[in-house]
């Protein structure tokens, strides 16, 4: 009899694990990340676009060789590149293009101090489906991939 709580509680522990592994990788955890900084600079939020997440997801399986952060040739839509070790979540990626944001000043409509290309394409306010995916590469590194439609960053054009 005492073997079945252990069982059980094996079971929990397997349940949580798959869940954490799970947790900021959901199609909700992306909308949330790129939908509370668009919510920062008054743009409305995006919403999940399944062929816009196919792309990403075709994308990001043919970067499993090398986990190289190389653009899509031929896209129909904005992309966002990312990678990581270890535990790197899709969560993970968006923030780090969320966090170029002091790099961008809106007045200039230019990048200062660094990198803010990511952060605009986040942002962009005509950008309003999302689609984004998460691979690991044969090296064990994470690779990621979000996409956006329409694609946003045209030189000359504020981002909201």
């Amino acid at each position: 009899m005492a073997k079945f709580p252990n069982f059980l509680l094996f079971l929990i522990v397997l349940t949580m694990s798959l869940y954490s592994s799970q947790a900021q990788n959901s199609i909700q955890d992306y909308l949330d990340a790129h939908n509370a900084a668009r919510a920062e600079v008054g743009v409305g939020p995006m919403t999940w676009d399944n062929n816009v997440a196919a792309f990403a997801q075709n994308y990001v399986n043919q970067r499993i060789g090398d986990c190289n952060l190389v653009h899509s040739s031929n896209r129909p839509y904005g992309e966002n590149l990312a990678k990581g070790s270890g535990d790197f979540t899709g969560k993970a990626a968006v923030d780090l293009w969320v966090a170029e944001k002091p790099n961008y000043d809106y007045n200039s409509n230019s990048c200062v101090g660094g990198e803010c290309l990511h952060y605009t394409q986040v942002v962009w306010r005509n950008s309003v489906r999302l689609g984004c995916a998460r691979a690991q590469c044969n090296n064990g590194w994470w690779f990621v991939s979000c996409n956006y439609d329409p694609p946003g960053n045209y030189i000359g054009e504020r981002p909201y």
